[in-house]
């Protein structure tokens, strides 16, 4: 696969579940973040439990998001402490843009907030209307990077005008 473009029911299978799969990092970058729930080992459960697997084989987790999440994802965010020490998490009220990355193999940038609706596991008629690409494409994978780390690093954070959302500002 160099280049796929993927619409609702796929981006799961296409995004999500190659995540458990990652060797060395994954990075996701989402506008909006819920408890989202997968099939993951033939049960439902929390994506967090899936990125909990994750971090105890020791993959890097950064973790994007525009706004602090509700309280259901903070419940469960709760449940798992490998979480608390080893994932990294930034926010910035400015993050719109919808990345996965794996290992710096396979990025996705598309519509998709993670959320159950977003990537997630809603149903075929009550999840949203989403798109996006999946690559392997080596120079669009490092496109996509380029834009996370930029704003992972806080690139964009000393012109910023939009200072006073900013609740846990990037440390630069």
């Amino acid at each position: 696969m160099k280049l796929k473009f993927i619409t609702n029911e796929d981006l799961f299978s296409e995004v999500i579940q190659p995540v458990a799969l990652a060797k060395s990092f994954v990075w996701i970058g989402t506008a909006d973040i819920k408890d989202m729930h997968v099939s993951h080992k033939g049960r439902v459960t929390s994506f967090l439990s899936v990125l909990n697997e994750l971090c105890k084989k020791r993959v890097a987790i950064r973790l994007l998001h525009a706004r602090e999440p509700g309280p259901n994802f903070r419940k469960s965010f709760d449940k798992y402490p490998q979480l608390w020490e080893s994932m990294e998490r930034q926010l910035c009220p400015r993050v719109h843009f919808k990345h996965v990355i794996i290992d710096g193999k396979i990025a996705y940038s598309g519509s998709a907030n993670l959320t159950g609706a977003g990537l997630g596991m809603k149903g075929i008629n009550t999840r949203n209307f989403e798109s996006g690409i999946v690559t392997s494409d080596p120079a669009l994978v490092d496109s996509i990077m380029k834009q996370f780390d930029d704003v992972w690093m806080g690139k964009h954070c000393l012109k910023c005008q939009r200072k006073e959302y900013c609740g846990d500002p990037i440390q630069i």
